[in-house]
């Protein structure tokens, strides 16, 4: 099947579109649907072809920003199985289909019902077909077509980017490049001048100019001052459709600042300056200031002031104050009205960064004369010299004459001065002045050793101001005289070898002395010229303030004598001269063969023999065994004897022992007890007879009468008298022992067998008064009385 269009060709569809192109015009283009038919040739059979259809269609256009009260008419669908009688039915599917689209299902034609933004939406697609209206069928398949937004001159110009801020050097050339604007326009750049800008300048003429097609701005004159105009407003308007006659037009502002060049040389506002300065400023002080005055600013206006020239170079000097940019004049040296009145100075101010583009406009230097005026003032007093050191000798009396400090008034007046010391501090009320004359004297003695240096203040006013006053330094040194003896340098530690050699050096000495070097520096030693020779050491002056001790025997002994006494004189060489005496210890000690000192101790003295430390050590502990074997020996000698007594209580004191067995019971004389059994088979005292008695008893015989009233006691302390008067017992108590108890007591029997017959008399109730401890005791009793009595 053949398909033809007047634009494009679609392979199954045929459609006849009306355009509106441009300002509304419309082109209408008819297609033909054509449609397959099925021929019958004679002779052949009948053969089914599948029926094809065809739309030939242009693309649509749509007008943006329709405002029209109708429906804006975008173009007709219509397909070649249309007869007109309202069978084919037309249906438009897709973007917009419906809200923005509407299309008459009778007649194909197609309107847009909105106003349509190009800048938002650029084109729609959508999709139409025709069907059967009766059987709701499709006459042809679907086919898709585009309405594109035509568009229209409505956006204008915008700088993004503004307002804009840039500078540019002063005195720059003409067309120097400034700055770029660059304008956006959201119309379609591919139809027609809508978003084609031009740039130009509505503000900142003559001084600058912009291209009109790339925004670039750029300086308009030559040799833009800074100093005559800092700042301009340019207003820069970006117009579309090539400018013509109603485009649309947008503009920014360009704030443009001219920076600083050094351009401008510095100028002083005068080219004479007086200055007035009294003569009582202080050196180094700040006394003037002067400027030069420079149209720049930043680095290209600082400045730098010298004095060139004239009387005053060397008692004025001048400095540059950085932030400022002034110069300070500052004071060298004391002025004195008195001396010279005034002073001239030619001042330079230059500046110290220069650009060499415009050394032609220089040069960036000037110079002025200034004349200082020096002022009389009523000055105070002034001192000789700045300040004074005076001497005077230690132990002087007091009111000695130390010095003299002179002032007089600098002034033409001349007036007297008063003299007098600040006591400020302890030091200055050690001296008096006299306020007339300045002569300084001592109040109090002095010691140099204590204190060689003092330092006071003297001050010096006019009779007439006592205001004004002025102050120097006095320093007074003490001097020294020879007042201290000399002394030995230290505690010395002196030890001799007891196997030393005569003449041997076993000690330098030295001496200190508190007095300086000029009274008693040097020192001369000897021994005690009142004591005898001593023969043991002797003492050699060694001329250098040194002296040494040296031995005079060949062997010392500890064991001897281990410590020594030496006598030493030590005198000065001052005037007059002085001495003092010391004593030295000397230690006798025991020491190696390369004179190592071993020991000083004089208990150490058996290694003399030539035994070692550790040979010393075997012996004692040898010693200590022995004792210790002989001390278990005798212990168990003695554990091995039995008592003669066995007791509960311990009486080893008290146990005789011997080692004689007896004769058996036949022996009678050996020991007989029977006396000390019952006082009356004593009839005599008899004794052993294995020991001599050495004296003669208190008493041999006792009368038979005597022993039947002897009482027990007595009888006990006679047989003690006895023991301690024999010289043969034995040195040791010895246990005796005495059965007898003594005759029969007057008192009844205090045995308890027969208290239950009889009955007592006697009243317990005292019991129940002794306590807690008794009560048990007395309910006993308490109980037995109550019976008694029932």
């Amino acid at each position: 099947m053949r398909i033809t269009s007047t634009s494009c060709i679609c392979p199954v569809l045929v459609c006849l579109c009306f355009v509106q192109r441009c300002y509304g015009a419309a082109h209408h283009g008819s297609i033909k649907v054509t449609r397959n038919q099925t021929k019958h040739i004679e002779g052949e059979t009948e053969v089914h072809h599948r029926p094809k259809r065809g739309w030939v269609w242009n693309q649509f256009f749509v007008l943006e920003e329709h405002m029209g009260p109708d429906p804006q008419y975008v173009g007709k669908l219509h397909s070649n199985s249309d007869k007109g009688d309202g069978s084919v039915k037309y249906i438009l599917t897709g973007e917009g289909a419906g809200t923005i689209f509407i299309i008459d299902d009778t007649t194909g034609d197609i309107h847009s019902t909105k106003s349509l933004d190009r800048e938002q939406k650029t084109h729609y697609v959508l999709h139409a077909q025709a069907i059967d209206r009766r059987t709701n069928k499709p006459l042809e398949p679907e086919s898709e077509f585009i309405i594109k937004v035509q568009d229209i001159n409505d956006n204008a110009p915008k700088f993004t980017d503004g307002p804009y801020i840039v500078t540019v050097p002063e005195m720059s050339e003409m067309g120097t490049s400034v700055l770029q604007v660059t304008a956006t326009d959201a119309d379609d750049p591919t139809y027609g001048n809508s978003a084609r800008v031009v740039y130009s300048i509505l503000q900142g003429q003559p001084y600058f100019s912009v291209d009109p097609k790339t925004g670039v701005i750029r300086t308009a004159l030559h040799n833009m001052d800074r100093e005559a105009r800092e700042h301009y407003s340019v207003v820069i308007q970006a117009k579309d459709m090539a400018g013509q006659v109603g485009g649309l037009s947008g503009s920014t502002t360009v704030n443009i600042t001219l920076t600083d060049v050094n351009d401008n040389p510095p100028r002083f506002p005068q080219k004479h300056y007086q200055l007035y300065v009294p003569e009582s400023a202080q050196v180094g002080s700040a006394v003037g200031k002067i400027k030069a005055n420079d149209a720049d600013t930043g680095s290209n206006a600082d400045m730098k002031y010298t004095i060139i020239n004239g009387d005053g170079s060397g008692v004025f000097s001048i400095s540059t104050d950085k932030e400022t940019r002034e110069g300070i004049l500052s004071l060298k040296k004391p002025l004195n009205y008195e001396k010279k009145k005034s002073y001239t100075l030619n001042i330079e101010g230059a500046n110290t960064h220069l650009d060499f583009r415009f050394s032609h406009l220089g040069p960036f230097k000037d110079v002025t004369m200034l004349k200082i005026i020096v002022g009389d003032v009523d000055e105070p007093p002034l001192f000789t010299m700045p300040s004074y050191v005076m001497e005077v000798y230690e132990n002087a009396k007091i009111g000695t004459p130390v010095g003299t400090v002179t002032a007089h008034d600098p002034d033409a007046a001349n007036s007297l001065v008063r003299y007098f010391i600040d006591h400020n501090t302890e030091e200055d009320r050690y001296f008096t002045i006299d306020a007339s004359t300045g002569t300084i004297k001592t109040a109090k003695i002095f010691d140099r050793e204590e204190t060689p240096w003092y330092n006071i203040t003297v001050a010096a006013s006019e009779i007439d101001n006592p205001r004004l006053v002025s102050h120097v330094p006095v320093g007074v040194r003490i001097l020294d005289v020879n007042d201290n003896p000399p002394e030995l340098a230290r505690d010395y530690d002196i030890i001799v070898c007891e196997n030393t050699k005569p003449g041997q050096v076993i000690q330098t000495i030295t001496a200190t002395d508190k007095d300086n070097s000029a009274n008693g520096a040097r020192f001369h030693f000897s021994l005690d010229e009142g004591l005898s020779l001593n023969p043991n050491f002797s003492l050699r002056n060694n001329e250098d303030n040194t002296a040494s001790i040296l031995t005079r025997r060949r062997r010392y002994s500890r064991t001897t004598q281990d410590i020594y006494y030496l006598p030493v004189l030590i005198s000065d060489g001052g005037v007059p001269p002085l001495s003092s005496s010391s004593t030295l210890t000397i230690r006798v000690c025991a020491c190696e063969r390369d004179g190592r000192v071993r020991t000083c101790h004089a208990e150490a003295f058996l290694s003399s023999a030539g035994l070692s430390t550790g040979a010393l050590i075997a012996i004692l502990l040898c010693v200590v065994i022995l004792l210790a074997i002989v001390v278990l020996f005798i212990t168990l000698r003695r554990s091995k004897k039995e008592p003669l007594i066995i007791s509960e209580e311990d009486v080893r004191e008290n146990v005789v022992t011997y080692d004689d067995e007896g004769g058996g019971e036949e022996d009678t004389e050996a020991f007989d007890i029977t006396a000390l059994r019952n006082p009356s088979a004593a009839e005599e005292l008899k004794y052993r007879r294995d020991v001599r008695p050495e004296v003669k008893p208190l008493s041999r015989h006792h009368p038979s009468s005597s022993l039947d009233s002897i009482d027990v006691q007595e009888f006990i302390k006679q047989r003690l008298a006895e023991a301690d008067l024999d010289p043969s017992v034995p040195p040791y108590d010895s246990l005796q022992t005495y059965a007898y108890e003594g005759h029969r007591s007057e008192a009844g029997s205090i045995s308890s067998l027969d208290s239950a017959t009889t009955h007592s008399d006697q009243d317990y109730n005292y019991l129940g008064d002794w306590g807690p401890e008794f009560k048990k005791l007395a309910e006993l009793y308490g109980e037995i009385e109550s019976e008694r009595t029932t």
